[in-house]
């Protein structure tokens, strides 16, 4: 659907309003399998936030697990029904990983991501134990690294301190004679092929040379590794490195989440288009001056490096945009432009948020427009994580 038809769809709900194109969100999870040419594909959790779309995806087919951002969240998840979840990140959740030590359905369902001995000693003295072992994935780190002392480069975010086929192995070996955890798998989170956008020469310079390498690394880390113990996965990969990812013989499964919503970050990449399925919708309160509207509310700014690229954008009616000196603010968004000549108090402005699920954070419910079939879009409101009263950070 279109913005406009989107908007017209939910005209009759109070903003500020989340609204979701439930035929885009189908059909943009099936273009992720698509890309993902027979790799299963795990839904990124922290990208989506709304439990009744998860468990759509979830059986679609090409989709196989969950990859979570808490382990309470991870916890809640097994508990309604979610099964083969991943913890992307390490936990010190103590209270948690005593009731994932004490539960053989959620120790079934649930592994738990390490990259150092610490996280191991957590687990144990959680009350993990040989009778009730506690399964573990490696961290390892996936960014590109150049140079060496001084003038050494880190490309990609600083994740696990897990990095050489040596160190692998021997938190493989440390885990191996840790009573109380068993070994799982192995994850590399690439993120910056997955989540750099094709911006320059020199940006496709540095995802070609990072997937070189990271390709010939894998395959000895996961080699050393199964010297030690069997995996049962290899996870790597993201929304924006499917294909590239996908295509190692190393790798056993994906994830993917962002590319279910297509937020702004996703619009410029080579290897696909992004079709947005995640809105949000403010209403107009005031003109304080003949091209710009005043809308309430919208100061949503995604994670990351602060700057432009974290801020929404306004989308309907095209040709708007933020003021510079004010942005996206708390209580109150103006947008310029000579589309804002003809809104008036009450009309209503729909923008796309700069990621995928944080948007959720801000909504008990969003808005979900399905118009396929005949007749009008059936709208039917669901809950977020929050409208379930959960937050999970």
């Amino acid at each position: 659907m279109t913005p406009h038809a989107l908007r017209e769809a939910t005209a009759h709900l109070p903003a500020p309003l989340a609204i979701i194109d439930a035929a885009r969100l189908r059909a943009n999870a099936d273009q992720l399998i698509a890309r993902a040419a027979g790799t299963p594909v795990r839904i990124a959790t922290k990208s989506v936030r709304v439990r009744s779309i998860i468990e759509d995806v979830l059986g679609r087919p090409g989709w196989a697990g969950a990859m979570t951002y808490s382990l309470a969240e991870s916890l809640w998840l097994s508990e309604r029904g979610v099964g083969d979840i991943l913890l992307a990140y390490p936990t010190v959740d103590r209270d948690g990983l005593a009731r994932l030590a004490a539960s053989a359905e959620h120790r079934d369902k649930i592994t738990v991501m390490v990259d150092s001995a610490e996280h191991l000693e957590l687990i144990t003295r959680a009350g993990a134990g040989a009778a009730n072992p506690v399964r573990v994935c490696l961290d390892v780190d996936a960014s590109l690294r150049l140079g060496r002392g001084r003038i050494a480069a880190h490309l990609g975010v600083r994740r696990s301190p897990v990095h050489s086929v040596a160190e692998a192995a021997a938190l493989a070996r440390r885990v191996v004679t840790t009573p109380g955890v068993e070994l799982d798998g192995v994850m590399f989170y690439d993120a910056q092929i997955a989540g750099l956008p094709d911006t320059s020469p020199a940006v496709r310079l540095v995802k070609t040379r990072s997937d070189a390498e990271l390709r010939e690394r894998r395959a000895a880390v996961v080699a050393a590794v199964r010297e030690v113990a069997p995996l049962r996965f290899v996870n790597a990969g993201g929304t924006g490195s499917l294909e590239r990812t996908g295509s190692d013989p190393a790798v056993t499964e994906l994830t993917a989440g962002s590319g279910l919503f297509a937020p702004t970050l996703f619009d410029r990449y080579d290897a696909f288009e992004a079709h947005p399925a995640a809105f949000f919708a403010l209403d107009v309160v005031r003109r304080p001056a003949e091209d710009v509207a005043t809308c309430f509310g919208g100061g949503y700014i995604a994670s990351g490096p602060a700057g432009r690229t974290r801020v929404p954008t306004p989308v309907w009616p095209a040709g708007l945009s933020l003021i510079g000196s004010e942005g996206a603010g708390e209580v109150q968004t103006p947008v310029r432009g000579a589309a804002a000549r003809a809104l008036r108090v009450g009309d209503r402005v729909l923008f796309r948020h700069a990621k995928a699920g944080e948007l959720c954070e801000r909504f008990d419910t969003v808005a979900l427009v399905d118009a396929d079939g005949d007749g009008p879009p059936r709208v039917t409101p669901v809950p977020t994580y929050r409208g379930e009263g959960r937050s999970f950070g």
